[in-house]
């Protein structure tokens, strides 16, 4: 499975329709909505309200990452909202389960995620519970990042957890990903790729989404 998924931070706010259309045509699978408070991380993107435009304009579901404290307190608007999918950070809570169960509930599916400096076997207890987990390599909160290279280790080993136990968790990167590292990503076993800069800073956007699919 080859999945990319532009990230919406990194479009032309100033065209946002011409941005969304153009992710319409192209071989995108998801639209990437970085959700982010000001305080898990140190800036601020976006809530509610844009996902008003997103939904609107866009064909494609919408695969919403919040970077917040206290999901429990917002998953379920964004699930009323219109996303596709819902994830939120492991070490932002003391207990996922719950959360993920508010999700569930809403007929989304559920997506659990960790920056680079926690222990990726921290996820291995969760792999039946959820439908995708998210491996972050870059630190949550800022675009543009260099992509970490011991990510690679990382999905080989959730790839190794999840087939193991004859799951069907799907595993998604977000950070640094380009048309340079994304066929290396694949092999290592990811299903799905975040892309911000990669498609909405690239000369032709949609041939760049389609090379990383290749």
């Amino acid at each position: 499975m080859r999945i990319i998924a532009p990230s919406v931070l990194s479009a032309d706010f100033g065209h946002l329709a011409d941005d969304l259309e153009m992710i319409n045509r192209s071989e995108a699978d998801w639209l990437h909505v970085d959700v982010m408070d000001g305080t898990f991380v140190p800036n601020i993107s976006f809530g509610f309200p844009l996902m008003k435009p997103f939904k609107q304009y866009c064909t494609k579901p919408l695969d919403v990452h919040l970077m917040i404290v206290h999901p429990e307190k917002y998953v379920e608007r964004f699930c009323d909202a219109g996303a596709w999918s819902v994830g939120f950070h492991l070490e932002a809570v003391e207990d996922p389960l719950p959360i993920l169960e508010m999700i569930r509930k809403k007929g989304v599916r559920t997506c659990l995620t960790i920056n680079p400096d926690i222990d990726v076997k921290r996820l291995v207890p969760y792999l039946e519970e959820v439908d995708m987990v998210l491996l972050m390599s870059v630190f949550a909160g800022f675009g543009g990042q260099k992509f970490i290279p011991e990510t690679i280790s990382k999905i080989r080993y959730i790839r190794e957890e999840i087939d193991r136990r004859g799951l069907k968790t799907l595993i998604e990167i977000d950070g640094g990903v380009n048309t340079g590292n994304a066929a290396t990503l694949f092999a290592a076993g990811a299903d799905a790729l975040v892309a911000g800069s990669a498609v909405f800073g690239a000369k032709d956007p949609e041939k760049a989404i389609r090379k990383m699919k290749e």
